[in-house]
């Protein structure tokens, strides 16, 4: 199994993580027990990197990696949790609270849930444009020195607040969305996290699924399921995206890789810091996202790779416009 490490600080782990927010119902309804065998899978194919939310599920994927993590030694595994978003009982978004009672209080029931004494990465979800990022990342630090965390994680910020965040402690990693339809992290970001020994959790590899290979236009959605209202699935363009992925087959097949096999590799190549999330739900996409792990992209194949997908040829936002709006990783 390749490894990586999460930034110059941050601990060692598989080339390849499991993001399991699909697991719980963003993306319409799961099956729990098909879940809970794709984490233990994952595990036992030399996976180390689990990545969850407090608000998945309103706490059920925490409960979820609670009940598949039963009986595994705690020191073989990583749990990332991601904190903040408030939620109202109808699965309303209600902003974000990254207060430092609000990080311990939040901390506190993820420990519970999960059933484990320290969780390995805790992040913000996004930035809380009411609280300093010194102060989240102190409370955090706080956590550390009392043992219940092991590193500090950011989500979707952008360069300057990495550079505040480190200032106050190291930073292990970023996660971020990253992938052949969304490169807005090379202008400033990866640089940046080059430059202080900050890892990057690349999350949508696969652009929810739009880089699959397996979506097609008469694909229905759960109504539960957010893509149903995402702008890259919408209209003209989730045609022109597809048309995208259709040039992106042709270069896979002269590889002998299928397109989410190539779309992963691409992200794993464009730097060693960067450790790609794969949000598979069933065994049967899991065991297909290992196989990246076998495709070694030479110069040739990234400008090919390149030339049918260029940066910026995506159509449509990866949220819609609120979320966007909210995404400091997204701010010039």
């Amino acid at each position: 199994m390749n490894l990586r490490r999460l930034g110059a600080t941050g601990p060692e782990t598989a080339g390849l993580g499991l993001g399991c927010m699909g697991m719980s119902g963003m993306y319409g309804q799961a099956d729990q027990g098909e879940s809970i065998a794709t984490v233990n899978a994952a595990l036992d194919a030399g996976l180390t990197l689990l990545d969850t939310g407090d608000f998945y599920g309103m706490g059920d994927n925490e409960l979820l990696l609670r009940e598949a993590l039963r009986g595994r030694a705690r020191d073989s595994y990583l749990i990332s949790v991601k904190f903040g978003a408030q939620r109202a009982p109808d699965g309303a978004w209600l902003g974000y609270d990254a207060s430092p009672n609000a990080v311990k209080t939040a901390l506190t029931y993820s420990l519970h849930r999960l059933g484990t004494d320290y969780v390995d990465v805790y992040r913000p979800a996004r930035l809380d444009p009411e609280v300093p990022i010194e102060e989240t990342v102190g409370a955090i630090k706080e956590m550390i020195d009392a043992g219940y965390v092991r590193n500090v994680g950011l989500s979707e910020v952008g360069a300057d607040t990495i550079r505040r965040a480190h200032a106050v402690h190291p930073v292990a990693d970023v996660q971020i969305e990253y992938s052949l339809f969304s490169r807005t992290v090379e202008a400033q970001i990866l640089p940046t996290v080059r430059e202080l020994g900050v890892g990057i959790t690349a999350y949508g590899v696969l652009s929810r699924g739009l880089l699959s290979g397996h979506w097609t236009p008469e694909r229905s959605t759960d109504r539960a399921d957010f893509r149903t209202h995402a702008p890259r699935f919408q209209g003209e363009n989730l045609d022109r995206n597809l048309a995208l992925v259709e040039a992106l087959r042709e270069v896979a097949r002269e590889k002998g890789a299928t397109v989410a096999q190539l779309a992963i590799a691409w992200v794993a190549a464009q730097d060693e810091l960067i450790v790609p999330l794969v949000g598979a739900r069933r065994r049967e996409r899991l065991n297909e996202a290992l196989g990246a792990l076998d495709v070694k992209l030479t110069a040739d194949d990234l400008a090919r790779i390149e030339a049918a997908v260029p940066a910026g040829s995506a159509s449509g936002d990866r949220y819609a416009a609120q979320q966007m709006a909210a995404l400091d990783s997204e701010k010039a």
